[in-house]
């Protein structure tokens, strides 16, 4: 770490000043110590400022990070710089963030750019899926084939985004109106053939073996959603004769009623489940909540480590309950993190608690990880690499800070 103290200079009445181009500007008073400790104490608050640039600058070069969000925190840091209680090379921060401004804007427009030339390419084909829908609306006979088509450039429709919502709006207009068309020539050249009830028939049979195989299902969501489809499918349908109709509805709806009562059933119990998660989340917090950080910061942080991987293991919690308790769980952490950031000055970089309280952090993370891959699980496996690439970055900058 830089000597910041260099910068700056202490009163006998202990007023403390940092040295700017400007000249030297009140920053605090210190009564707890002698002027030497005084002069740390705002240091190593300047070192705070600069450990976040660097954490900036270091996510804008790699390009994790957002342009805008980073010119945005570059901005408020240089905003709060020339009133910021702290001792050290203000004017070098002030110049450094002023030259990273300059990178964000630069990045920012060129994703901007990028976003400009995604919005086009997105329109150009939503574009070419309305002209090829409003073809086949016009001159298609080939009624299956076509049809088929149009669900395929609804599916591609759904995966296109970047339009603006007005011009989308109106593409979605044409789409519409082109898929409306097409039904109802459709609809009035089958209006014309004879057996046109046994065809509805017959297209109504498929709709309800279809939910009958899906009745014992327990994949609820695309399930569910497949059986809505089913159901709209119905409604669009030609009616069959009424004795078939009434037949083919009452299979139809009871095997819907059978799917939808057992995902009832089984949502009930996993409210049940969640509610016991959150009676023991809430156990944990209280029992973290009581630890006497003061007292033994070192057993706080290992009670924060045991209550950690208890609270993983938990589960998960009510939606309505998870806010409130991510909250009061940042504030019992940030509680004891104080306490060892205070125990952490007074140590030796090899004793230092919070660093082995990171470096414990990461060996957990580890963990996760490997038990994330042994079980196949992509999801997790993606979210315990995220969360382990940062701990080792922020333990990284820790380790290069002391």
């Amino acid at each position: 770490m830089n000597d910041w103290t260099a910068f700056g200079r202490v009163d006998a009445d202990g007023t403390v000043y940092v040295k700017t181009a400007e000249g030297d500007r009140v920053v605090g008073s210190w009564q707890a110590g002698t002027p030497e400790e005084g002069l740390a104490h705002f240091a190593r608050r300047f070192a705070d400022l600069v450990t976040e640039v660097d954490l900036i600058e270091a996510r804008l070069n790699s390009g994790a990070a957002d342009a805008a969000h980073s010119l945005s925190s570059v901005k408020r840091l240089r905003a709060t710089l020339d009133e910021a209680h702290v001792v050290g090379d203000v004017d070098g921060l002030a110049a450094r963030l002023d030259r990273l401004a300059a990178l964000a804007e630069e990045k920012a427009g060129e994703a901007r750019a990028a976003r400009e030339v995604a919005r086009t390419e997105a329109l150009a084909r939503k574009t070419a899926l309305v002209e090829e829908a409003e073809t086949i609306a016009a001159e298609s006979t080939g009624w299956k084939s076509a049809g088929d088509r149009l669900k395929e450039i609804l599916d591609e429709w759904k995966t296109i985004r970047g339009v603006d919502k007005k011009t989308d709006g109106e593409l979605w207009k044409r789409f519409a109106a082109a898929r409306d068309g097409f039904t109802r020539r459709r609809g009035a050249h089958f209006a014309t053939l004879d057996g046109q009830r046994k065809q509805a028939q017959g297209a109504k049979e498929e709709l309800v073996k279809e939910a009958e195989s899906l009745a014992d299902s327990s994949d609820w969501g695309p399930t569910a959603g497949r059986l809505k489809e089913l159901m709209a499918e119905w409604k669009a349908a030609p009616r069959a004769a009424k004795e078939a109709e009434q037949r083919l509805w009452e299979r139809f709806r009871a095997a819907q009623d059978a799917f939808f009562t057992r995902r009832s059933e089984v949502f009930s119990a996993r409210d049940a489940e969640y509610k016991g998660n959150l009676e023991k989340k809430q156990a944990i917090l209280a029992e973290l909540e009581a630890v006497d950080v003061d007292a033994d910061p070192r057993a706080a942080q290992n009670k924060l480590r045991d209550a950690q991987a208890a609270w993983h293991d938990a589960g998960r919690v009510p939606r309505e309950s998870s806010a409130g308790l991510d909250r009061r769980w940042r504030a019992a952490e940030e509680r004891i993190r104080v306490a060892m950031d205070s125990a952490w000055r007074k140590t030796s970089p090899q004793d230092n608690p919070l660093l082995q309280q990171m470096r414990e952090q990461v060996a957990e993370a580890e963990q996760r990880l490997a038990r994330a891959q042994a079980a196949g699980d992509n999801r997790r496996i993606k979210e315990a690499e995220q969360a382990l690439a940062s701990k080792r970055q922020f333990l990284a900058l820790a380790e290069q800070a002391s």
